[in-house]
């Protein structure tokens, strides 16, 4: 039998794994996915939020814990645990000279992503790079992986962890950790969830950012055994992408991160929110969600020859126009509507500095919604279009964790199973998103949930393990 078991194979999971053994543990690692495919979501990232109090080698001027803290509260609306929330802003400042001892390296950010030069430490060759280091990592520290092995039940005895079961296999350990992601590539669940408009299910329009692995199997098995559920099932980190993109593992590229330098309208050519309410960084994680609440889960990000060079250009080229009426022609939406809507938009544009690095002065007047930021008429071609559709990243819906990330049953924490990662982000993300901070939470939990997992292994399961305060969180590996 081995000490820990960690069921899942991201960021998260590999955290876990790796501080357990640094810990002294045995541990087994369960990844659902062949190896080509390791790493679910965690492949398709770039970065890491953090916090920081002065310069430091990729981060530039400093982000403090209560900024870091405003941001949070401002794109959750409130809907999370402070005091889980500040424990990752903290760990966040701590984290990357052990995350560099375990292979990880970082860059300054393309000259696309200037927004988050100083919020978020970048990774030299993205997400995949991380996790084929930590993978490497946790091979020559001797974390025994299997891949190909989808855990479909979990065996617990009031709350604490027995075994885990994948087919006619059956995997005991003294204490488990829970990184198996959320319900995201679940249609059936995100259909439930979504239910339907005029006869058509909302959800079949969707399209997955990442992992096809991430089915909620053992989140919707460890709920109906009666762990405590966190979060509402429609909540989710979820993109307006490019509505070419696959199905499954698009990833960042074909994210549309042009729309506050523009305008977005729905199938009736009818704009429908504030282009430019914040940041893009802090903002392009709602917009999914609005277009999923649009008819056809459909809308089109609109700009002109002004905006070119100045945003992250998608994988795949726009619609292209001389003129309006061509580009509407091109797009499937009526003519008229469309260039009234556009005329509309223009004649309420009132000037200013224009500066999108800046929540600068440009903006509406007499216009609903309006446009904030960065509003200059749509005057001067070629003029672009890109459809777009929802790209759900990962679900909010989670298990209700402690700060020992302990799963929590009938509001009692578990002795021996632990939870980290996209699994129980609704802990902190009860809904909106802000770039990098879903590695920030699978770093932290994941860290915690390792070390406290091979506590517990080593006390024979008997008890809970002593919680850690979250000083002693963050400052463990400083």
């Amino acid at each position: 039998m081995v000490d820990v078991l960690v069921i899942g194979g991201g960021n998260a999971a590999l955290c876990a794994a790796l501080t357990a053994r640094e810990a002294g543990a045995t541990v087994l690692l369960l990844e659902a996915a062949p190896r080509a495919w390791r790493g679910g979501n965690s492949q398709h990232t770039r970065n890491l939020r953090c916090m920081h109090d002065a310069p430091q080698d990729v981060l530039v001027e400093a982000y403090p814990e209560d900024e870091f803290w405003q941001d949070l509260l401002k794109v959750t609306g409130g809907r999370t645990d402070e005091t889980l929330a500040r424990m990752v802003i903290r760990d966040s400042a701590t984290c990357r000279p052990w995350m560099r001892r375990h292979g990880v390296h970082f860059q300054p950010p393309l000259s696309g992503a200037l927004h988050v030069a100083r919020t978020n430490a970048f990774f030299m060759g993205g997400g995949k790079a991380l996790v084929n280091a930590y993978y490497r990592s946790a091979q020559a520290l001797g974390v025994e992986v299997r891949y190909d092995t989808p855990v479909d039940r979990i065996e617990t005895e009031a709350g604490r962890f027995v075994a885990a079961h994948s087919g006619a296999h059956r995997f005991e350990a003294r204490a488990c950790v829970v990184a198996s992601g959320g319900f995201e590539s679940n249609r059936d669940w995100l259909r439930q969830a979504w239910g339907q408009v005029d006869g058509a299910w909302v959800a079949d329009n969707f399209l997955i950012r990442g992992t096809r692995f991430n089915q909620g199997v053992l989140l919707r098995q460890l709920i109906d055994a009666g762990a405590d559920a966190i979060g509402e099932p429609t909540q989710a980190h979820m993109v307006a992408i490019d509505a070419r993109a696959p199905l499954y593992d698009g990833g960042i590229c074909t994210r549309i991160d042009c729309v506050s330098l523009g305008l977005v309208v729905n199938v009736h050519a009818q704009r429908f929110y504030d282009e430019g309410e914040d940041f893009w960084p802090k903002r392009y994680a709602i917009w999914g969600r609005l277009v999923a609440q649009q008819p056809q889960q459909t809308a089109y990000s609109i700009i002109d020859a002004k905006a070119v060079g100045r945003f992250m250009p998608p994988v795949f080229p726009g619609a292209r126009a001389a003129t309006l009426p061509e580009l509407a022609r091109q797009l499937g939406l009526d003519e008229g509507a469309f260039v009234q809507t556009v005329a509309t938009y223009n004649a309420a544009c009132r000037g200013g500095r224009f500066d999108h690095t800046v929540l600068d002065d440009c903006a509406t007047a007499g216009l609903s919604p309006p446009k904030t930021h960065w509003a200059r008429p749509l005057d001067t071609p070629p003029f672009q279009g890109y459809a777009l559709r929802p790209g759900v990243t990962f679900t909010y819906l989670g298990l209700k964790v402690d700060a020992r990330a302990a799963v929590h049953f009938g509001g009692r924490a578990s002795a021996n199973l632990y939870a980290a990662g996209e699994i129980m982000a609704g802990n902190v993300l009860g809904q909106g998103y802000t770039a990098g901070v879903g590695m920030s939470i699978g770093t932290t939990f994941g860290r915690i949930a390792g070390r406290v997992a091979a506590q517990a292994a080593q006390a024979g399961s008997s008890a809970p393990a002593e919680p850690m305060t979250s000083c002693e969180t963050a400052h463990a590996d400083a």
